[in-house]
């Protein structure tokens, strides 16, 4: 039973990582597009009046990605907390990367409502 407990861990652990590893190389991808419209524009002389829809587009898609990603980051902890109801808490399935030991700050910014379109962040004052 302990064996067949670990190896599910394993399987589901490899998908877990392998999906935050695409969502980060996904926000990298669609950040670098971002970045590059702008000055790529710039450097062709053109207006801003041009593709001002796409890079809407692509801000956008950024947004999309990053809660995304803070979805997947919520998904490994319910999957942390399942690990030690299994037993498996001193089974390590992890990838070896540093984890933090003291939660990240929250309330510093939080992203609004969404939106039509672009990137909207709203400050938020920490207590």
């Amino acid at each position: 039973m302990l064996h067949q407990r670990r190896a599910a861990a394993d399987a589901v652990s490899k998908q877990l990582f392998e999906a935050e590893d695409a969502l980060d190389i996904a926000l990298a991808a669609v950040a670098g597009l971002a970045m590059t419209m702008p000055t790529a524009r710039k450097e062709a002389n053109l207006s801003v009046l041009y593709a001002q829809e796409a890079f809407e587009g692509a801000t956008e898609t950024l947004a999309h990605l990053t809660r995304a990603r803070r979805t997947i980051i919520d998904t490994h902890k319910a999957l942390a907390v399942a690990q030690e109801q299994l037993g498996l808490k001193r089974y390590a399935t992890g990838t070896g990367n540093d984890k933090p030991t003291t939660p990240p700050p929250t309330g510093v910014y939080q992203t609004a409502a969404p939106q039509p379109a672009g990137v909207y962040l709203t400050e938020v004052k920490a207590a």
